[in-house]
């Protein structure tokens, strides 16, 4: 089978496709043949030695996708040959086969597609996370969502407008500005300097907003606390593009709350995660959630991928097709 590795840490140029042996359905794992791969910004952060530095290179990218049970290892009940499914953190996926832990599978409901089940996985449970546990959103209440085009934010916003919020959406370009306003921004803020605060007040009266959504890095982080009300909550999030540095808890401004939100925390045991899946598949059936495919690469591709993705050119989720 052909599987995406990186040789070591670097740029794009340490990505190699190559030819590996097909894995087996071990003792409580099952092996799945991939229909399709999400590409997340956290395999750039591995492919640059920010996570997996623990595993010996080469080593096969990528965590997330969707696909058609080929075989099931012993001790596997819930899973049989043909079922389709999907996952969220499975190391590995950037490949045509892989097996993987019964544990990280959920079952896939003949209405959803693998192409959408692959984009909605980290990225929709990313999005529930924020908007559902690390800061449930309460009819009326303000957010501001950075990079509001991108997969998450268009899903995070998409999901705190479910929930009765308004969204204040930041965006790099004015291409940018139509498609979060579809998936129901009321505001787009375009700004790539971290210069946004002053309208964020002016848009909310100068009360500021209930919660911040920031994954866009230390550029934004001032901007952030100055954009949110009084005791309001700061969720920050996403490694890739470095943290804000050291924070003397007692300089924080305005009594606010400020903490690191990761998704694997709302799915910790496998039940929860094949509910909170459950609860983005019945949303997409009904209507209430979109997925925005923002481009589809083969296999080979997978360095064109990142290049885009990091480029910030790209809108939506992008998918690796094997």
């Amino acid at each position: 089978m052909k599987a995406v590795v990186m040789n070591g840490i670097g740029d794009t140029d340490v990505m190699q496709v190559v030819e590996h042996p097909d894995p087996l359905a071990t003792p409580g794992h099952v092996l799945v043949e991939i229909a399709a791969a999400g590409v997340n910004f956290m395999d750039i952060g591995v492919r640059q030695g920010m996570a997996w530095t623990e595993i010996a290179n080469p080593k096969t990218l990528g965590v997330e996708g969707a696909g058609r049970v080929l075989a099931v290892g012993e001790g596997v009940t819930d899973f049989s040959a043909g079922d389709r499914v999907a996952w969220v953190y499975a190391p590995g996926s950037y490949a045509q086969r892989i097996s993987i832990p019964v544990s990280s599978l959920v079952p896939l409901p003949d209405f959803i597609d693998d192409q959408t089940a692959a984009s909605i996985m980290m990225q929709g449970l990313t999005a529930s996370h924020f908007a559902t546990d690390f800061y449930p959103v309460q009819p009326g209440d303000i957010a501001l969502v950075h990079a509001a085009a991108g997969g998450v934010g268009l899903l995070l916003t998409q999901i705190i407008r479910l929930r009765g919020g308004r969204v204040i959406g930041r965006v790099s370009s004015e291409d940018k500005v139509a498609i979060a306003k579809q998936a129901g921004a009321e505001h787009v803020i375009v700004d790539r300097q971290g210069d946004f605060a002053q309208q964020v007040m002016q848009l909310t009266n100068d009360r500021g907003v209930d919660v911040v959504y920031d994954g866009s890095g230390p550029t934004t982080f001032q901007g952030s606390l100055d954009s949110l009300r009084r005791s309001g909550t700061f969720c920050w999030y996403g490694p890739v593009l470095g943290g804000p540095g050291l924070i003397d808890i007692m300089s924080l401004p305005k009594s606010i709350k400020i903490g690191y939100a990761v998704f694997s925390d709302h799915v910790y045991a496998p039940e929860r995660l094949r509910t909170r899946s459950d609860q983005l598949f019945d949303w997409i059936r009904d209507g209430s959630l979109k997925v925005n495919i923002g481009g589809s690469y083969p296999l080979e591709d997978a360095a064109l991928a990142h290049v885009d993705m990091a480029s910030r050119r790209t809108t939506g989720k992008l998918l690796l097709l094997p």
